[in-house]
């Protein structure tokens, strides 16, 4: 018996040495909300920022809001609820958070605005994100080059999408973009045949690919009956699947009537694979492991009392106060340069592009 006791207890105290250690390394819950998983590249974020934080010595409670925004309300009060230390927020609509975060700063937690701004509230500390005015220059520039406007080549004509309306990114990239190609328009070198222009029309609420491929369904039959589009400028690469979805079902993507250059951002994986067999021409690659790395560094500042690395103190005003910001480098993907950027980077595997 007292053998088994000795036992009992080592292992009592087996377990309890290796515990506390355990317990020792946990710097605190962190929230992270995600807005949907429709879309691959927040599944790659939620996964990479969880990866990264955890090896940190964080827990971290990771939840999808189904582009539902009470949900994602729900979902933010919940981990106020639990204790959580910080907040990482990729918004559904970031005008709507403003009650629950400002009980975050009631209870003294810090809010990181994950790749969307999250508008009207003073209580968003920091922005982690790309530079969302250089992605709409990119896209538009794909369209440029390709289509040979600096050569003085046109009349082309180009139809026009942009992001959701409750999404602030979605502005940027549309001003990014009109930027390059406003004046190309203005000289009648690129004609927007439906006069659609302006977020309040080309906007796709949700980024819906449904609606978009709806949209250039009602385009064509509208406006190119008689004539051909040569260029759309699609923000997401999810928007471009269904734009590409509609041209093909008019006739274009073949020998006399080829696809129109058509732009497009995230990289996800069925516009790269489109992006190789000559369909999508372009899209945008922002790296979400950099983009983890760089939200992780900041709630690792704020949880030790530091003032985390930002780059941009101006640009990013939510309608309270201008939100210090990180913001990381966009790169253009083209069926030229795939393999490089998003394979010889690790990001994807050359298997899962085939």
């Amino acid at each position: 018996m007292k053998s088994i006791i000795s036992l009992m207890a080592a292992a009592a105290f087996g377990v309890a040495s290796f515990v506390m250690p355990a317990l020792a390394q946990d710097k605190g819950l962190v929230g992270i909300a995600m807005p949907t998983k429709s879309s691959a590249r927040w599944i790659d974020d939620g996964n990479n920022i969880v990866k990264q934080l955890q090896a940190a010595g964080y827990q971290t409670d990771l939840q999808y809001a189904d582009d539902d925004i009470p949900n994602q309300l729900s979902q933010i009060e919940n981990m106020v609820t639990k204790g959580a230390k910080v907040l990482v927020i990729a918004s559904i609509d970031g005008t709507t958070l403003s009650d629950v975060l400002q009980k975050a700063h009631d209870a003294g937690i810090k809010v990181i605005a994950y790749d969307r701004l999250i508008r009207d509230s003073a209580n968003v500390d920091y922005y982690a994100t790309f530079d969302n005015f250089q992605v709409g220059v990119l896209q538009a520039g794909t369209i440029v080059d390709k289509l040979g406007l600096k050569d003085g080549k046109g009349p082309f004509n180009i139809e026009l999408f942009g992001g959701s309306p409750d999404d602030n990114n979605a502005f940027f990239f549309y001003d990014g973009a009109m930027s390059v190609l406003q004046p190309y328009i203005d000289s009648g070198k690129l004609v927007v045949k439906s006069g659609q222009t302006g977020m309040d029309k080309v906007g796709t609420l949700r980024w819906d690919p449904a609606t978009a491929q709806a949209r250039m369904d009602n385009l064509l039959s509208a406006n190119y009956t008689d004539a051909k589009v040569d260029a759309v400028l699609s923000p997401y690469d999810g928007l471009s699947i269904g734009i590409i979805s509609s041209l093909k079902g008019v006739g274009y993507g073949s020998a006399d009537q080829p696809l129109p250059v058509v732009s497009g951002q995230d990289s996800e994986i069925p516009s790269i694979k489109s992006i190789i067999a000559g369909e999508q021409y372009s899209s945008i690659f922002k790296d979400t492991r950099d983009l983890a790395k760089v939200t992780v560094q900041m709630v690792d500042a704020v949880m030790s009392g530091k003032e985390p690395e930002v780059n941009d103190t101006k640009t990013y005003d939510n309608g309270v106060k201008v939100v210090p910001s990180y913001l990381l480098k966009p790169v253009t993907v083209t069926k030229e340069n795939y393999k490089t950027v998003l394979v010889d980077s690790g990001y994807y595997k050359e298997d899962q592009l085939k």
